[in-house]
């Protein structure tokens, strides 16, 4: 099962709608047979493993880290696949919550005679596949967000330098990341400061993440990165109901995808980011800031896990904070998260937290 969970994670990224799922097929005591979700989310993990495997399939156990589908989308069911593969026994971490499945498929291969084992590195597939796991709980995808800052918490001098906060080693840690995210998504402030590509570079990427701008005015430059590479690589925008026709217009016409999102009184809801998100087929959403949009997602309880890159210098009270004002009177009111683990990443520090 650690190989089928090592072999889904290079789905991650990749997979979206579908999750990003492993299988191993076993056949006494030799691996016959390895697959994982294919790019656009078919063919699925358990299709690619027992077209490996071959007749060898055949009275095989297959580690799968999900319940295989039993639903007929636009290819048949995995269920059916590996009754009629001839496997003998699956073993899987949980149920798939989608409501198509939902123990259907577990329901299929014990019907056939399969054995089925449940419980397996439950916890560790459950953060792999948080994502889609979220998506059809909450509609939402999951979202980490990542904050790069100097040892006071700062991300800029009063100035707005950031460039470079923290080394080259971090940097491209974080373009890892972003290929393993479904979308990397900014504050329109964070756009038209540091007018970022917001793509994965020097890591052989194949397929590149969504970017995604949250802007309820459409405030960002239309001769910016974003706008001149929108056609080449997808571009969303997250705009409010009440945006300029004339901008939604342009930026559409330069290829991007727009999102009309609810307002509240001041600002985009950023539920109904999330939320449109989801629909659109996100799981996975990693967002770099800026310090109002990590705010919003923190006090509306949207951030899932933080990663944060902190370097070995001060900035000061002048500085720019990696975070908005969040309106915290308490500590008991304050996001709470749960350290997972630290690594020294150059000379930073990488820490990873999960929610509470």
């Amino acid at each position: 099962m650690r190989t089928a969970l090592m072999l889904g994670r290079r789905g991650q990224g990749r997979a979206w709608p579908n999750p990003a799922v492993g299988c191993v097929i076993v056949r006494a005591g030799r691996v016959v047979g390895r697959g994982w979700t294919a790019p656009g989310g078919r063919p699925h993990a358990e299709a690619r493993a027992l077209a490996q495997a071959g007749t060898a399939a055949r009275g095989a156990t297959a580690y799968v880290t999900l319940e295989p589908c039993a639903h007929h989308g636009q290819t048949p069911p995995c269920a059916e696949a590996l009754i009629k593969a001839g496997i003998a026994r699956v073993v899987a971490p949980f149920d798939d919550n989608d409501p198509r499945v939902s123990g259907r498929g577990f329901s299929m291969l014990r019907a056939a005679g399969i054995a089925v084992d449940t419980g397996v590195m439950a916890d560790e597939a459950g953060r792999d596949l948080g994502g889609f796991l979220c998506r059809n709980e909450q509609g939402r995808p999951e979202i980490t967000l990542k904050l790069a800052t100097s040892f006071d918490g700062r991300i800029a001098t009063a100035g707005g330098q950031s460039r470079w906060i923290t080394g080259e080693a971090a940097r491209r840690a974080v373009h890892g990341l972003r290929a393993r995210h479904d979308a990397v998504m900014v504050g329109a402030g964070t756009a038209r400061a540091d007018d970022p590509s917001l793509t994965v570079r020097g890591m052989g990427a194949a397929q590149q993440p969504v970017r995604v701008v949250v802007s309820r005015h459409l405030g960002i430059p239309l001769m910016s990165q974003l706008a001149r590479s929108a056609r080449e690589t997808p571009v969303w925008l997250c705009h409010g109901t009440d945006a300029d026709p004339a901008l939604i217009e342009a930026w559409e016409g330069v290829g991007a995808r727009l999102l009309p999102c609810a307002v509240t009184e001041r600002q985009l809801d950023i539920g109904s980011v999330a939320q449109a998100l989801g629909a659109a087929g996100l799981t996975r959403v990693f967002c770099e800031g800026g310090g109002a949009l990590a705010a919003s997602l923190l006090g509306a309880g949207l951030v899932d896990r933080l990663v944060g890159f902190t370097a070995g210098l001060a900035i000061g009270a002048e500085g720019l904070p990696g975070i908005g004002a969040l309106g915290v009177a308490r500590l008991d009111e304050a996001p709470r998260f749960a350290l997972e683990r630290v690594a020294p990443v150059g000379g930073d520090a990488m820490h990873v937290w999960r929610r509470v």
